[in-house]
C-alpha cells in the first residue's frame, strides 16, 4: 500500500492542471492514467501508415493565461493568430483576421461595420460571464464575500457601460444566436459562422432559446491577451500534452500511465484512496477525479457512499456528442476554391448560412445525420509536418451534426455519413477524393471507445443553461466538492466546463488548497 497527499485520476490536460497546481502547493501527487499514453483527447494517434492525428481538437482557442502562467505551461505560439476563412462554395471567401475578426476580407465596408458593432458588444457580454470562470461557481444558500465581489464587479462593469448596455445584456443573455445575427447582419456566410460557433459540440440549433450562450462561451477564450483568438503552438497540437505533463513534472508530479482506477475507496462519506485495476490500494485523503463525473459515481463510487438521489441526478446529466472528428491522409495539400493561399495554416469552416445550421441540426433531433453537413477544417501537418510523410498533408475536420443515438446505428451509418461528409469537401476542393490515402471518421460513439467519454461528448456533458455554473455536472457537486469527503470533481463535466483551457483543474486545485487553509 502506498501514501500520496492527493491522487488524480486522469492525465487529460485538466487533471495535470490539478495536479501541478496542488504540487506546488505543496502536496505529494499521484495522477493515474489508463490509457498507455498521457493527454486525454489531446492524446494523439497513428490512423494510417505515416499519417497522425494529433488528437480531437485542432486548433486552441480557450487556453487561460493564469493557468498557463501559474502552473509554468511551456506552450509557444500564441503570438500567431489563426485567420477563419468561411466558404460557401461560390468561390468567393470571407477571412477574419485577428482575434475573430478584429478585421474583415471579403464583405462590404457597411457590413464589416456591423459585424464590428456586433463583436463588441458580444466581447464585452461574455466578459461579464467571464469574471465567474476562475473561481467555483457561487453556492445557493452560501455566498461567500468572493461571490460578492464578483457579482459586485460585474454589476460595475454594466453600470459603467449605461443603462441601454445593461438592459441589452438582459434581454441577450437567452436568447438564440440567429435573432441575434439577424438584428445586426446581412450577410448570409457571417450568420453561418456564428451560428456555427455558437453550437459547435452543443446539442442545440441556432434557432435554440439560449444558443447565444454557446457563442459567449467561446469568446470569454483569450489567446495573447485577445478575445477570440486562436492558435496551434508551435510544433502543432501535439505539443499540447506534452507540455502539460512537463509542467506537473517539474512542478514534482508522479505521473503512471497504464494504470486504470477500478474503485475509489469511500467509507463512511469519506474517501481514502483508490484501488487499481490490478488491486493495488493506494491511499490518500484526497482523490481528485478528472474524468467524465458518470464514469466517477457510476462505476468507480459505491452509490450507497453518494445516495440514490445524487446518483440519480448524475445518471440525468446530458452527455451525448453530436460531433464527428474525421482525419483524412492525402498525398498533396489541398485546394480550397476561394481559399487565399496564406490562410491555409489557418481555420476553414465550410458553411453558407445560417438556415443551413439549421437545418444541418434538424435530423439529429430524431437521431439522424444530415445529408447537408456544416464543419470546421485544418491542415494540421502544415504546422507540424511529422504529421505526414514528404509531400503529404493531414486534413482534420469536425463535422456537425452526428448525433450519438443514431438511430439507424453508426455501424451502417458511418459509411453513409462519410460518403456525404468527403462529397461535400470535394465540391469545395475538387480533386481532393483522388489524394485520400486514408481516411478515419470517429463517430461518438467511436470518440467514446477511444477516450473513455461517455456519450462521445468532449465537454463531459452539454453546454446548456442547466448544466451550467450552479448545475455542472449537479447542484449537489458544482464547487468541485462531492458528497463523498474528500472526494473532488476536476474535468470538463465541472465548472466551467469543456476545451482546452485547464480551469476547472486548475480551479479545483485551487478550491482544495483554499479549504486545506481554513
Amino acid at each position: 500500500m502506498t501514501s500520496f497527499d492527493a491522487i488524480v485520476i486522469g492525465a487529460g490536460h485538466n487533471g495535470l492542471a490539478a495536479a501541478a497546481r496542488l504540487a506546488k502547493g505543496g502536496r505529494k501527487v499521484l495522477v493515474l492514467e489508463a490509457a498507455h499514453a498521457p493527454g486525454g483527447a489531446t492524446r494523439g494517434h497513428e490512423f494510417a501508415p505515416g499519417f497522425r492525428s494529433a488528437g480531437l481538437a485542432h486548433l486552441v482557442n480557450r487556453l487561460d493565461a493564469d493557468v498557463a502562467r501559474d502552473i509554468g505551461l511551456d506552450l509557444s505560439g500564441e503570438g500567431t493568430l489563426l485567420p477563419t476563412t468561411v466558404l460557401d462554395g461560390s468561390g468567393k471567401a470571407i477571412t477574419l483576421h485577428g482575434a475573430y475578426g478584429e478585421s474583415i476580407a471579403g464583405i462590404s465596408a457597411e457590413e464589416e461595420a456591423a459585424f464590428v458593432a456586433l463583436r463588441k458588444k458580444l466581447i464585452f457580454q461574455a466578459g461579464i460571464l467571464k469574471r465567474f470562470l476562475r473561481r467555483p461557481p457561487p453556492q445557493i444558500g452560501a455566498i461567500s464575500l468572493g461571490d460578492l465581489s464578483t457579482f459586485a464587479a460585474a454589476g460595475f462593469g454594466l453600470i459603467r457601460k449605461g443603462r441601454s448596455e445593461g438592459r441589452d445584456f438582459l434581454r441577450m443573455l437567452l436568447m438564440n444566436v440567429a435573432d441575434v445575427s439577424d438584428e445586426y447582419l446581412s450577410d448570409d456566410r457571417l450568420k453561418g459562422l456564428l451560428a456555427f460557433d455558437a453550437t459547435l459540440g452543443i446539442h442545440l440549433g441556432p434557432r435554440s432559446p439560449t444558443s447565444l450562450l454557446g457563442l459567449y462561451y467561446r469568446l470569454t477564450g483569450e489567446v495573447a491577451g485577445k478575445t477570440g483568438g486562436q492558435f496551434v503552438p508551435s510544433g502543432g497540437m501535439a505539443s499540447v500534452a506534452p507540455a502539460f505533463v512537463r509542467a506537473a513534472e517539474k512542478a514534482g508530479v508522479t505521473i503512471r500511465c497504464g494504470t486504470p482506477v477500478g474503485r475509489i475507496l469511500a467509507d463512511r462519506g469519506r474517501t481514502s484512496g483508490v484501488v487499481t485495476r490490478d488491486g493495488t490500494e493506494i491511499t490518500a485523503p484526497i482523490v481528485v477525479s478528472a474524468i467524465h463525473p458518470q464514469t466517477t459515481f457510476l462505476s468507480l463510487v459505491d452509490p450507497a457512499e453518494s445516495g440514490t438521489g445524487f446518483v440519480r441526478s448524475v445518471k440525468n446529466v446530458r452527455s451525448y456528442g453530436n460531433v464527428a472528428k474525421l482525419d483524412l491522409a492525402l498525398d498533396r495539400i489541398p485546394t480550397f476554391e476561394g481559399l487565399p493561399i496564406e490562410s491555409r495554416h489557418g481555420r476553414i469552416v465550410l458553411v453558407r448560412s445560417m438556415e443551413q445550421v439549421e437545418r444541418a441540426f434538424n435530423p439529429a433531433k430524431y437521431g439522424e445525420f444530415s445529408s447537408d453537413p456544416v464543419m470546421e477544417v485544418t491542415l494540421p501537418s502544415l504546422a507540424d509536418p511529422s504529421l505526414a510523410p514528404a509531400g503529404g498533408c493531414t486534413l482534420s475536420a469536425l463535422v456537425q451534426y452526428a448525433p450519438y443515438r443514431l438511430k439507424a446505428g453508426w455501424e451502417t451509418g458511418k459509411p453513409a455519413f462519410l460518403k456525404i461528409i468527403l462529397e461535400t469537401l470535394e465540391r469545395h476542393a475538387p480533386g481532393i477524393g483522388t489524394s485520400v490515402v486514408a481516411a478515419n471518421l470517429m463517430t461518438p460513439v467511436d470518440i467514446e471507445a477511444e477516450y473513455n467519454l461517455p456519450g462521445g461528448h468532449w465537454h463531459h456533458g452539454e453546454l446548456q443553461a442547466d448544466q451550467l455554473l450552479i448545475n455542472r455536472p449537479t447542484s449537489a457537486a458544482s464547487g468541485y466538492t462531492t458528497p463523498i469527503e474528500g472526494l473532488y470533481l476536476a474535468s470538463a463535466g465541472a465548472h466551467p466546463g469543456g476545451g482546452i483551457s485547464g480551469l476547472p483543474g486548475w480551479n479545483a486545485a485551487r478550491h482544495i488548497l483554499s479549504a486545506a487553509r481554513l
